[in-house]
């Protein structure tokens, strides 16, 4: 075997060798052979040469600028991976070992980027002190992810060095930690286990005597113990449920020359049952999609009741090492292994590797430092871990006032406060003047707010001072500053003071706490002043007593006074909204009156064959926003459209020879449609298309063309006006329901210039609460929100952006219903990290003279109307229900008198995708006004 070794290691000095000789060469030329280095018959020529030169001094440029942006921002997870790239695409070992020992110092290192680093370092390794440095880039690599690839590789090299002192037993002792650290993977730890077994069995090769020759009592004794290391590997791996374990058994049957013994075969058995039970949820694994995050934790919760710790540990860092960034996921983990396991190595480690991945979350900051106290780490490591946590980039000033409670708790729990004075104190009372100080400066410069508002950090300080070092004085002045940090004005934090003097200090600064307190708070007064009577009842002379009454009533008379004054100011302006609506009230009713009147004009001016069109029509082509410039969320009523048709005269006999361009002849073709009735039961199939353009000539076939790649359209119901003009909004009613949810992915997509809205066909009276807003409306850490952009910025310039400050998922600019930029944008990020990073980075940034503003998106809550307001403009329109299933457009105006209004009734059928009263009250003749005469009025009159 030590031949075998010093054989490999020599083939692998020749290959270092060869590979170094091409590196020192340069690189063939196009067009040329890289055997002989002569010109090809064809492509021989010189264009070829400079397109490879050009190449060259592309990819050294885009070097130098990754570099570049490292050295502004080394948390540039991708900015790493594209300059190791590179930088192994053009061969510069040592500017590639370079920059991958800075990434690892950051990151942990994926599976993938370790193996490509340590083959490199291989073939590289030719003398014994560099195997000995790939040993130690071996021992890093093992401790980022439990990957069952890299233990293999690692103990596959170790056996290269089986020639040197200790070599056998270091080839041991490094598959007995593989087989510890993975050697339970129910699918990749037979390949473990079975090299572990090829490399003991290559050893009894070399221990055979000779053919014809005996073996002496040594040779015997080896053969011995290395077949009962044989015997012992296969009965290890038997007993642990593992993939393709009938096939290791029969092997084992094979290979064994006595018969297996009882035992063995009771753990087969056994761990088969336990291989059973797990299949499902490898299966599920293996079916599922990434992050499988559901799929690993029903695989966590089935060992944790089986409660081995070595599996539940194991399908913790399986999971881990596919979801790497997710903070909720490592926490868990490292709450389990801080409750049952309590290693010390394993605990930290596992810490360190959560900090590692997710710096952004303060959470796994603070168990990392408790785990080391926990586990008596020394005071400057803490120290410094929490160094490394203020420099983590936390995504919200809050998360700053965490990190630091917990470092001053720490640091306090070493303070022994039975001595006056001691080291520890004075570092406890520098690290609060610090924090202090940290979060004005510092915090409040990135955030605009210092994230302590009230001050806990400087209360924390001042019951320190005053409970545990006896110094009032100290916590008095605290105190003072706290309330001129605008905290007077709450009696909440005065009582929290006077709690202070109250066990601590003494009846005169109680007392003189809570008369600045009824002087200064506004939120709760009467609470204050019933404190302060409380005390000078108990513990007052009669002077005190007097001047507390005084002083109270003195105040709650002008916090009465403040308040009566503040009454009558909201109820001025509630008067002055009143009147305002009162207003609009008498204006609306007065535009409606006038515009009844103008259109029974226009309809007796329809009666002439020149005035057919009538001042409505041409207002309404002069103006169609009027009409129009609604979303199209709202359905057209029936009821309202056979209103239109009678005001408008439309259902009148029309003149043979009017004259008639080719729009009008359209739009007459439209009228003579006959209507369709819309079967609600068929919501399910159809979706809502709204906010199209009106002058969309044809819209069934152009949007037919459009919807079916979705699936097999079966209808098409676009909804025109009483004069026959598309109103930019219809129904699509597919074949079946898995089309029409495909039909909404084709929402926000521009078809002739404006984005169509695509939503599905929901009747809000049954379903009040149903949203089509598709946009989370939530703190999203991972995703900014970019106002400020200047309105020629395209997707693509955001992106090139954005791009260098981590992986862009996603872009969504901003649009009005036109289409048009709203210089706002909204950008996702593959993680928090770096989301985080990119505010720091580009906020402030100025893009085509506009500076932008970056921060985490949190929209704000979107105010819901007030209820009386609501009340009031329903005296003045149709009640809200008979609109159908998504309410009426904005402007669009109804022409039912107000009598009809109060009396409407419930819905009935719907036809071309718009409800429709019943015949009793909206289509009968009787229901429509009597028209009287001169003499009906005088009649009515002599009768009154």
């Amino acid at each position: 075997m030590a031949a075998a070794g010093a054989e490999a290691a020599a083939a692998a000095a020749e290959e270092e060798e060869a590979a170094a000789a091409k590196r020192r060469l340069p690189p063939p030329l196009p067009g040329t052979d890289p055997e002989s280095g002569g010109d090809s018959e064809d492509e021989g020529d010189s264009d070829s040469s400079g397109d490879g030169e050009d190449e060259e001094k592309e990819n050294e440029a885009e070097i130098q600028r990754l570099e570049e942006q490292l050295s502004i921002n080394a948390f540039d997870y991708n900015c790493h991976l594209d300059l190791i790239k590179l930088l192994r695409q053009e061969g510069e070992l040592v500017k590639l070992r370079r920059a991958r020992q800075k990434m690892s110092e950051l990151f942990p290192l994926t599976e993938e980027i370790w193996l490509d680093w340590l083959k490199d370092e291989i073939k590289m390794a030719s003398e014994n002190s560099e195997r000995e440095k790939v040993y130690e880039l071996f021992e890093r690599a093992v401790k980022d992810y439990i990957c069952p690839e890299i233990w293999l590789e690692y103990a596959q090299y170790s056996i290269g060095g089986i020639g040197q002192e200790g070599g056998i037993e270091k080839v041991r002792s490094i598959f007995e930690r593989a087989l510890t650290a993975v050697g339970l993977h129910v699918t990749k730890g037979t390949a473990l286990w079975e090299a572990y077994r090829e490399f003991e069995n290559a050893i009894l090769e070399t221990a055979q005597p000779a053919p014809g020759s005996v073996p002496s009592p040594e040779q015997q004794q080896m053969l011995c113990s290395q077949l009962e290391r044989i015997h012992t590997l296969f009965r290890r791996q038997l007993g642990i449920p593992l993939l393709d374990m009938e096939a290791s058994y029969a092997e084992y049957e094979e290979w064994s020359e006595e018969p297996i013994p009882e035992t063995i075969i009771k753990n087969y058995k056994k761990a088969l049952q336990q291989l059973e039970k797990c299949k499902p949820y490898e299966e599920a694994l293996l079916g599922a999609e990434t992050p499988k995050l559901a799929e690993y934790q029903a695989y966590i919760d089935f060992e944790m009741k089986a409660g081995d710790p070595a599996r539940i540990q194991l399908i913790y860092e399986r999971a881990l090492a596919e979801n790497c960034l997710v903070p909720d996921l490592w926490a868990r983990y490292n709450q389990y292994l801080d409750r049952q396991l309590r290693v010390k190595e394993l605990v930290l480690s596992a810490h360190d590797r959560a900090v590692r991945n997710c710096p952004w979350t303060v959470g796994l900051w603070i168990r990392y430092l408790l785990a080391m106290e926990r586990h008596g780490v020394d005071h400057c490591i803490i120290s410094e871990m929490f160094e490394k946590a203020l420099n983590a980039g936390f995504i919200q000033a809050t998360d700053y006032v965490e990190i630091w409670q917990a470092y001053l708790d720490y640091l306090r729990r070493r303070v022994d406060f039975t001595q006056d004075s001691s080291k520890e104190l004075e570092e406890l009372r520098s690290a609060f003047a610090r924090a202090v100080e940290y979060l004005k400066q510092e915090v409040e410069e990135r955030f605009s707010e210092s994230g302590d508002p009230s001050c806990t950090i400087m209360q924390n300080w001042a019951r320190v001072e005053a409970r545990l070092c006896n110094n009032m004085q100290k916590a008095r002045e605290l105190w003072d500053n706290i309330m001129t940090k605008g905290n007077a004005k709450y009696a909440n934090m005065w009582l929290e003071y006077y709690n202070l003097e109250r066990a601590h200090g003494d009846t005169q600064h109680c007392r003189k706490a809570l008369h600045r307190a009824v002087q200064c708070t506004s939120d709760y007064p009467e609470h204050v002043c019933e404190v302060l009577l409380t005390l000078e009842r108990i513990e007052g002379t009669l002077e005190d007593w007097d001047a507390a009454v005084q002083k109270t009533e003195n105040r709650l008379a002008r916090v009465n006074e403040q308040r009566a004054k503040v009454a009558e100011k909201e109820a001025a302006l509630a008067k002055q909204e009143e009147e305002k609506a009162e207003q609009r009230k008498q204006a609306r009713a007065e535009k409606k009156a006038s515009k009844k009147a103008k259109k029974n004009r226009i309809g007796d001016k329809r009666k002439a064959d020149d005035d057919d069109e009538g001042e409505w029509g041409r207002e309404e082509e002069e103006h169609p926003s009027k009409r129009h410039k609604g979303d199209g969320d709202g359905l057209l009523l029936e009821e309202d459209m056979e209103l239109e048709t009678g005001l408008f005269g439309r259902s009148g006999p029309e003149k043979p020879d009017r004259p008639a361009n080719q729009k009008q002849k359209a739009s007459t073709s439209r009228k003579d449609i006959p209507k369709v009735l819309h079967d609600s039961s068929k919501d399910n199939v159809t979706v809502f298309v709204s906010n199209l353009s009106y002058n969309m000539a044809e819209p069934e076939v152009k949007l037919k063309e459009l919807f079916e790649s979705c699936g097999e359209v079966e209808q098409i119901r676009p909804v025109f006006s009483n004069k026959g003009t598309f109103r930019g909004y219809c129904y699509v009613e597919f074949k079946d329901e898995k089309s029409a949810l495909q039909a909404l992915g084709l929402d926000r997509k521009v078809v002739e210039g404006r984005p169509m809205f695509v939503s599905p066909c929901v009747d809000k009276n049954k379903n009040p609460d149903f949203k089509v807003f598709r946009y989370s409306t939530t703190l999203e850490k991972h995703k900014l929100f970019i106002s400020g952009l200047p309105f020629s910025c395209t997707k693509e310039e955001l992106e090139d952006v954005c791009k260098a400050h981590g992986n862009v998922k996603d872009i969504r600019l901003v649009t009005n219903r036109a289409g048009k930029p709203k210089g706002l944008a909204y950008v996702e990020y593959e993680n928090e990290a770096q989301a985080s990073q990119a505010v720091l980075k580009m906020d402030g940034l100025t893009i085509k003279d506009h500076v932008i503003k970056v921060a985490i998106s949190n929209p704000p809550l979107r105010k819901l109307p007030d209820k009386p307001e609501a009340g009031r403009a329903s005296q003045f329109a149709a009640p809200r229900q008979v609109y159908g299933a998504r309410g009426k457009g904005r402007t669009q105006l109804s022409m039912m008198p107000r009598a009809l209004q109060r009396q409407s009734n419930p819905v009935a059928k719907a036809e071309n995708g718009m409800v429709q009263n019943s015949p009793a009250t909206s289509s009968e003749p009787a229901e429509e006004p009597k028209k009287m005469s001169n003499a009906d009025f005088a009649k009515m009159l002599l009768n009154k």
